[in-house]
């Protein structure tokens, strides 16, 4: 890599952006974050950044609002220290969930959220798995949403998975599950689901065949599990073999855990997009997690080599 590229992490995630500097082969940034007595961050970075291509790594997790504020002053730092392009590479992208007005007086923070970044002073975002693939379009800035499902459809080929069926929580998640269905060789069903509030969800009727089939539920995240929980019951019930669930990002608040441990799931497969915590996982007792590091290493070295990105999943998939 040139000694143009400058790599920084924020502290949301500093174990991914750790294994992205080791993948790139280039240190991370110097940088001191502190805060002032009534809580304010304080960032200074301790590189020369003048004319540099700046990546600057900080999924917006737990604390979602710390984390967002810390990207945010990290971004207008390395402006005002003159990068000569700055690119916010957010693992996980908060407040991606509010992405429309579903009843009056309610906001889309999903594009506050990319105001925000764009006014930061970004110059492109490059994030994985976005809740919904139109928040790209909330942008004015170029951004690369990257899938995690060639890593996760690796994994699950080389558990060669027999009566396979691939299950959709919800009808808005129908293609996500449909590309599994296709990588994997399973059959498709759908799950009829209706959210009461923040963490409750109602779940109907299953469209499909699940009986004495290996079934596999995938979505963008897990939150607070009452989805996936509810539809590993609903397939079991209607006579399921297995039910096996993965996600990309591992939100896992509230109940998540205590929900995951008493569902009957063989095992919850996630990524490293949001830091698992070690006592949460060993609570769950079934979670496995796959690195994301050298997908968004290779992604961050063909943007800075103003080469083709979408070209990874194209290679990826045999096209």
């Amino acid at each position: 890599m040139t000694t143009n590229l400058k790599l920084f992490s924020g502290r949301a995630n500093p174990q991914l952006a750790q294994l992205i500097s080791e993948y790139l082969g280039i240190p991370l940034g110097r940088v001191t974050i502190t805060s002032f007595p009534d809580g304010e961050l304080i960032v200074k970075l301790d590189d020369d950044v003048r004319g540099r291509d700046v990546f600057i790594i900080q999924p917006t997790c737990t604390p979602v609002n710390e984390s967002l504020m810390e990207l945010l002053i990290f971004i207008d730092c390395a402006r005002r220290a003159s990068a000569e392009r700055i690119t916010a590479v957010i693992p996980y992208f908060g407040y991606a969930r509010q992405d429309r007005k579903d009843e009056g007086r309610t906001p889309i923070t999903a594009k506050l959220t990319a105001n925000l970044i764009a006014t930061a002073g970004a110059d492109r975002v490059l994030t994985i798995d976005l809740h919904a693939a139109q928040i790209q379009g909330f942008f004015d800035i170029p951004v690369d949403n990257l899938y995690a499902e060639p890593v996760l459809s690796r994994y699950y080929a080389q558990q060669n998975l027999q009566d396979l069926v691939l299950v959709s929580p919800d009808v808005g998640n129908v293609k996500r599950a449909r590309v599994y269905a296709r990588r994997l060789g399973g059959d498709l069903a759908i799950i009829d689901k209706r959210r009461t509030g923040g963490e409750n969800v109602e779940v109907g009727r299953i469209i499909g065949e699940v009986k004495d089939r290996t079934v596999l539920m995938m979505d963008d995240m897990i939150s607070t599990g009452g989805t996936v929980c509810m539809a590993a019951q609903l397939c079991m019930d209607k006579g399921a073999r297995k039910v096996y669930v993965g996600a990309t990002h591992a939100v896992l608040a509230g109940p998540a855990a205590a929900r995951l441990r008493a569902a009957p799931i063989e095992q919850v497969l996630v990524t490293d997009t949001i830091p698992v915590d070690e006592a949460k996982a060993a609570t769950i007792g079934k979670l496995k997690v796959l690195g994301m590091a050298e997908l968004i290493g290779e992604a961050i070295h063909r943007i800075h080599n103003d080469e083709s990105v979408s070209s990874l999943f194209l290679k990826d998939a045999g096209q």
